[in-house]
């Protein structure tokens, strides 16, 4: 672990104040000692949203509290995020994170939802809309925002182990608040206003050391593109700056879900914390699709 002094990152108290009131936590028990925390605001019908490797459920805040007129948004901390309960294995699999999604929806008792999946949250969405489970049959729509693809795919196995090397010797060399302050930058766009880039260092330098290794196997072994489910409604988008899954990348997404890719203006990987207005939009016409 590096020695070097790295500063904590930090919201402001107003912040974590509008936090606690308007996007509580709690857990929600999923069966053999396990729990899922999440958090939830509004009344309606259900968004449920699953962020990214490097964030968490406090990430969707804003576009949680402009959706609550019309929607309940319930955001999950992944397993080994926050105050989840990690999975088993050591290398888990979508669908091992997509059957513990199902756990958290029947704990929920949600019968119905758009489910949205942020960067590494799409690789588990769309295993969970792929499942034969019960878990796809509540899926109304599926929403993929900036969808990591995954380094499964044979074609892709130099770049696994580059990932997988580089991320972990970065955890390794400056933990979690190092990292934080290495890598948070990267979310947002060079014009992103800084309660942005508070949010996404803060949401980063709250990663647990366990879960954030189990996520960089999902990621190093997931192929997106051979897990998509079968024909559903489906919305791709992606921020218009994003330089961590480029829109390049995201439209062959798109094209094989058979969707146009929509762009969220001034953007980056981040769009929901940067451009929180144009995500709720986005998943307001989502409910009524």
């Amino acid at each position: 672990m590096s020695t070097v002094d790295i500063p904590a990152q930090t919201l402001p108290a107003s912040e974590l104040a509008r936090l606690d009131a308007r996007f509580p936590a709690r857990d929600v028990a999923v069966g053999g000692g396990a729990v899922v925390s999440v958090r939830e605001c509004g009344q309606g019908p259900v968004i449920v949203c699953l962020h990214g490797i490097g964030s968490g459920a406090a990430s969707w805040l804003d576009t949680a509290a402009l959706l609550a007129p019309q929607a309940c948004l319930i955001a999950w901390d992944a397993p080994g995020y926050g105050r989840s309960t990690p999975l088993a294995s050591a290398a888990p699999t979508a669908a091992d994170y997509a059957a513990r999604l199902e756990e958290m929806l029947d704990a929920l008792s949600i019968r119905s939802c758009v489910l949205v999946g942020h960067s590494l949250g799409a690789i588990v969405a769309a295993s969970a809309a792929r499942s034969e489970s019960s878990a796809s049959a509540r899926i109304r729509r599926l929403v993929l925002v900036s969808p990591a693809i995954g380094y499964g795919a044979a074609a892709r196995i130099d770049a696994r182990a580059k990932v997988r090397a580089e991320r972990l010797a970065t955890l390794d060399d400056l933990g979690i608040a190092g990292m934080a302050a290495k890598r948070a930058g990267r979310l947002v766009s060079d014009g992103a206003s800084e309660h942005a880039r508070q949010w996404v260092r803060w949401n980063m330098a709250r990663l647990n050391d366990h879960g954030y290794r189990q996520a960089v196997e999902l990621l190093c072994n997931a192929d997106l593109l051979a897990d998509l489910p079968p024909p559903m409604p489906v919305r791709v988008a992606c921020g218009a700056l994003d330089v961590v899954t480029p829109p390049t990348a995201c439209e062959e997404v798109a094209r094989r879900c058979g969707v146009p890719l929509e762009l969220v203006d001034d953007a980056g990987h981040a769009g929901y914390v940067e451009q929180p207005q144009a995500v709720a939009a986005l998943l307001r016409e989502s409910l009524a699709g």
